[in-house]
């Protein structure tokens, strides 16, 4: 049965390429982008990609990939990557409460709710 396939992005064209994972190929062996030559990055086998012309998905995606936030499955049984921002808005919270409370932004970003107490953090404000 061949390696199941992983997924790789270039963030300048906004493209997913689906290819075997890393440990199948030689290592030291980076793989390029096939429009514009840059390096690809490795994102894992659970990950959809945005749209092409959905540039604030695109935008969120570079933040959590710089970040150090991969989309592998977590479990034996391919449930998926775990929470994941959407909107830059979901992201502005999540590193809101990661200044807040010193807790390490790529931990806040996949933090499916953020606690209440972080409400001030988040930026809500009370009805007046």
């Amino acid at each position: 049965m061949p390696p199941r396939k992983s997924s790789f992005v270039c963030l300048p064209c906004r493209a997913s390429y689906k290819q075997p994972p890393p440990e199948a190929r030689a290592a030291g062996r980076p793989r390029h982008c096939p429009r514009c030559a840059r390096q690809l990055i490795h994102v894992g086998s659970a990950f959809a990609a945005p749209p092409r012309r959905d540039a604030e998905g695109w935008r969120v995606l570079d933040v959590l990939l710089t970040a150090g936030v991969r989309f592998h499955t977590t479990g034996c049984c391919g449930e998926g990557p775990g929470y994941r921002p959407r909107t830059l808005r979901e992201v502005r919270e999540r590193r809101a409460y990661a200044d807040a409370t010193g807790e390490p932004p790529a931990r806040a970003l996949v933090r499916r709710e953020l606690p209440e107490a972080a409400g001030a953090a988040r930026g809500t404000r009370g009805r007046r």
